[in-house]
């Protein structure tokens, strides 16, 4: 078993206990943090991530981190189009998309064919509303989601339904979570024949649950809803990632925050029933017919071939995949899995609030938000940062604080400590 003990300041005692420490922070001579020890595996080395090591990181969450090796081949991409931009951007690039889409497919049990490379989710699932706002929204047509959705997200429904007078219907989750079959009737009893569209998250952004769509998006495909789905942090999270399993007409995900590929690359796919139908928001040489010799299908030759940029976070893809294979990533995942379990385990024994959701793998993966005491988040965010570097999102959901976790391999039980006992600090004073 590896026991990482927090780095000792020079007025804070540290002393054993069983199955854990019990740290004495000089705040109070009787407020002791104790710290359980779980066995968990070693974790990647941080001299591996480009990411500052004097910072404890814990919003992978929010941009991720990427390997020196892979950050090494995004360069290399962006010289090789410097080197000859004309024939980089005249002759190949359509092929070397291609060529990308083709390494990544199988990480998503896809073709080439069914989903193309965008800058990140926001800008995916704004290639869909909009399309869907211009050929299928009408008065009256309601899109069902929850009250979970990230805020952009929100924002582009709303847009969406001023445009057309169709109705943004969010449905409140109840909390905590008890079981999918509850959580799958309360979404469904809001169904109504005005229901044109249902938009979910698989994994969300400010609670961290796991929702479970499949059954779901089968219901709606059977009831004739389309289903738009957001994966921004699925890809890499959720192992394996089966898109065509999910069920989904639309579904998109970021590569740059838990695949640990560059910043500005994530997928779109679209369900072959709708490929040849939904347009780009950028209308340039792929269009109507795709590009001038390209052997990509109608799908991605229109939404990939956008003419002059950098391509090279897309292209780099493949090589992140690569690395999470050859660093053995379903135990570094499950390794973080076991962090997020402490966490909970942890900022439940000393807030003394329930969590969002039971403290299983079905509802929380490499994430997980935490509620804290009635505090300005703020200050707490600032503080954990100017006087721990510990940076993670602190926040107000719901008109309740939380912060979150975010637990990638380079993360340790040694980080969590760390965390826990800077929060005591913080809110002792």
């Amino acid at each position: 078993m590896r026991i990482v003990l927090p780095t000792p300041k020079p007025d804070i005692s540290i002393s054993p206990i069983p199955n854990g420490l019990c740290i004495t922070p000089p705040f109070s001579s009787t407020s002791i943090l104790c710290v359980h020890i779980i066995s968990v595996g070693i974790m990647l080395s941080r001299d591996l991530f480009l990411i500052d090591p004097d910072v404890v990181f814990l919003n992978n969450g929010s941009f991720g981190a990427c390997p020196r090796s892979v950050f090494e081949e995004y360069q290399r991409w962006q010289l090789e189009l410097e080197r000859q931009p004309v024939e980089f951007l005249g002759r190949r690039i359509m092929g070397l998309l291609k060529d990308a889409r083709e390494k990544v497919g199988p990480f998503l049990n896809l073709t080439a064919d069914d989903f193309v490379f965008v800058m990140n989710t926001t800008e995916a699932m704004n290639v869909v509303a909009r399309w869907l706002m211009l050929n299928h929204l009408k008065a009256g047509d309601e899109i069902l989601t929850t009250d979970h959705e990230y805020g952009a997200m929100n924002n582009m429904w709303r847009f969406a339904c001023q445009y057309t007078g169709a109705v943004y219907k969010a449905v409140p989750v109840t909390l905590p979570v008890t079981t999918p079959e509850n959580f799958i009737e309360d979404i469904w009893s809001q169904v109504t024949p005005r229901t044109k569209i249902l938009f979910l998250s698989h994994i969300t952004s400010a609670s961290g649950l796991v929702f479970p769509i499949q059954e779901l998006c089968q219901r709606a495909r059977t009831a004739g809803i389309i289903t738009v789905i957001d994966g921004a942090h699925v890809p890499g999270q959720l192992s394996p990632l089966d898109v065509p399993a999910v069920g989904a007409d639309f579904y998109a995900g970021n590569f740059h925050k838990w695949v640990c590929s560059p910043k500005g690359s994530a997928f779109l796919y679209v369900h072959p029933n709708y490929q040849a139908a939904i347009e780009p928001i950028i209308i340039s040489h792929g269009w109507p017919n795709g590009w001038p010799g390209s052997e990509d299908g109608i799908f991605a030759a229109r939404h990939q071939g956008q003419g002059t940029g950098d391509f090279a976070a897309y292209l780099s893809v493949p090589a992140a995949i690569e690395f999470q294979k050859s660093h053995d990533w379903d135990s570094l995942r499950a390794d973080c899995y076991q962090l997020r379990s402490m966490a909970y385990e942890q900022m439940q024994a000393w807030t003394e609030l329930p969590g969002l959701s039971p403290n299983t793998d079905t509802w929380l993966a490499q994430m997980v938000t935490a509620p804290l005491p009635p505090c300005d988040v703020n200050e707490v965010k600032t503080r954990l940062y100017d006087e721990y570097k510990i940076e993670m999102p602190v926040y107000d959901f719901q008109g309740q604080p939380y912060l979150r976790f975010s637990f990638q391999a380079y993360n340790t039980e040694d980080d969590l400590n760390k965390t826990i006992y800077a929060l005591r600090h913080i809110f002792a004073r």
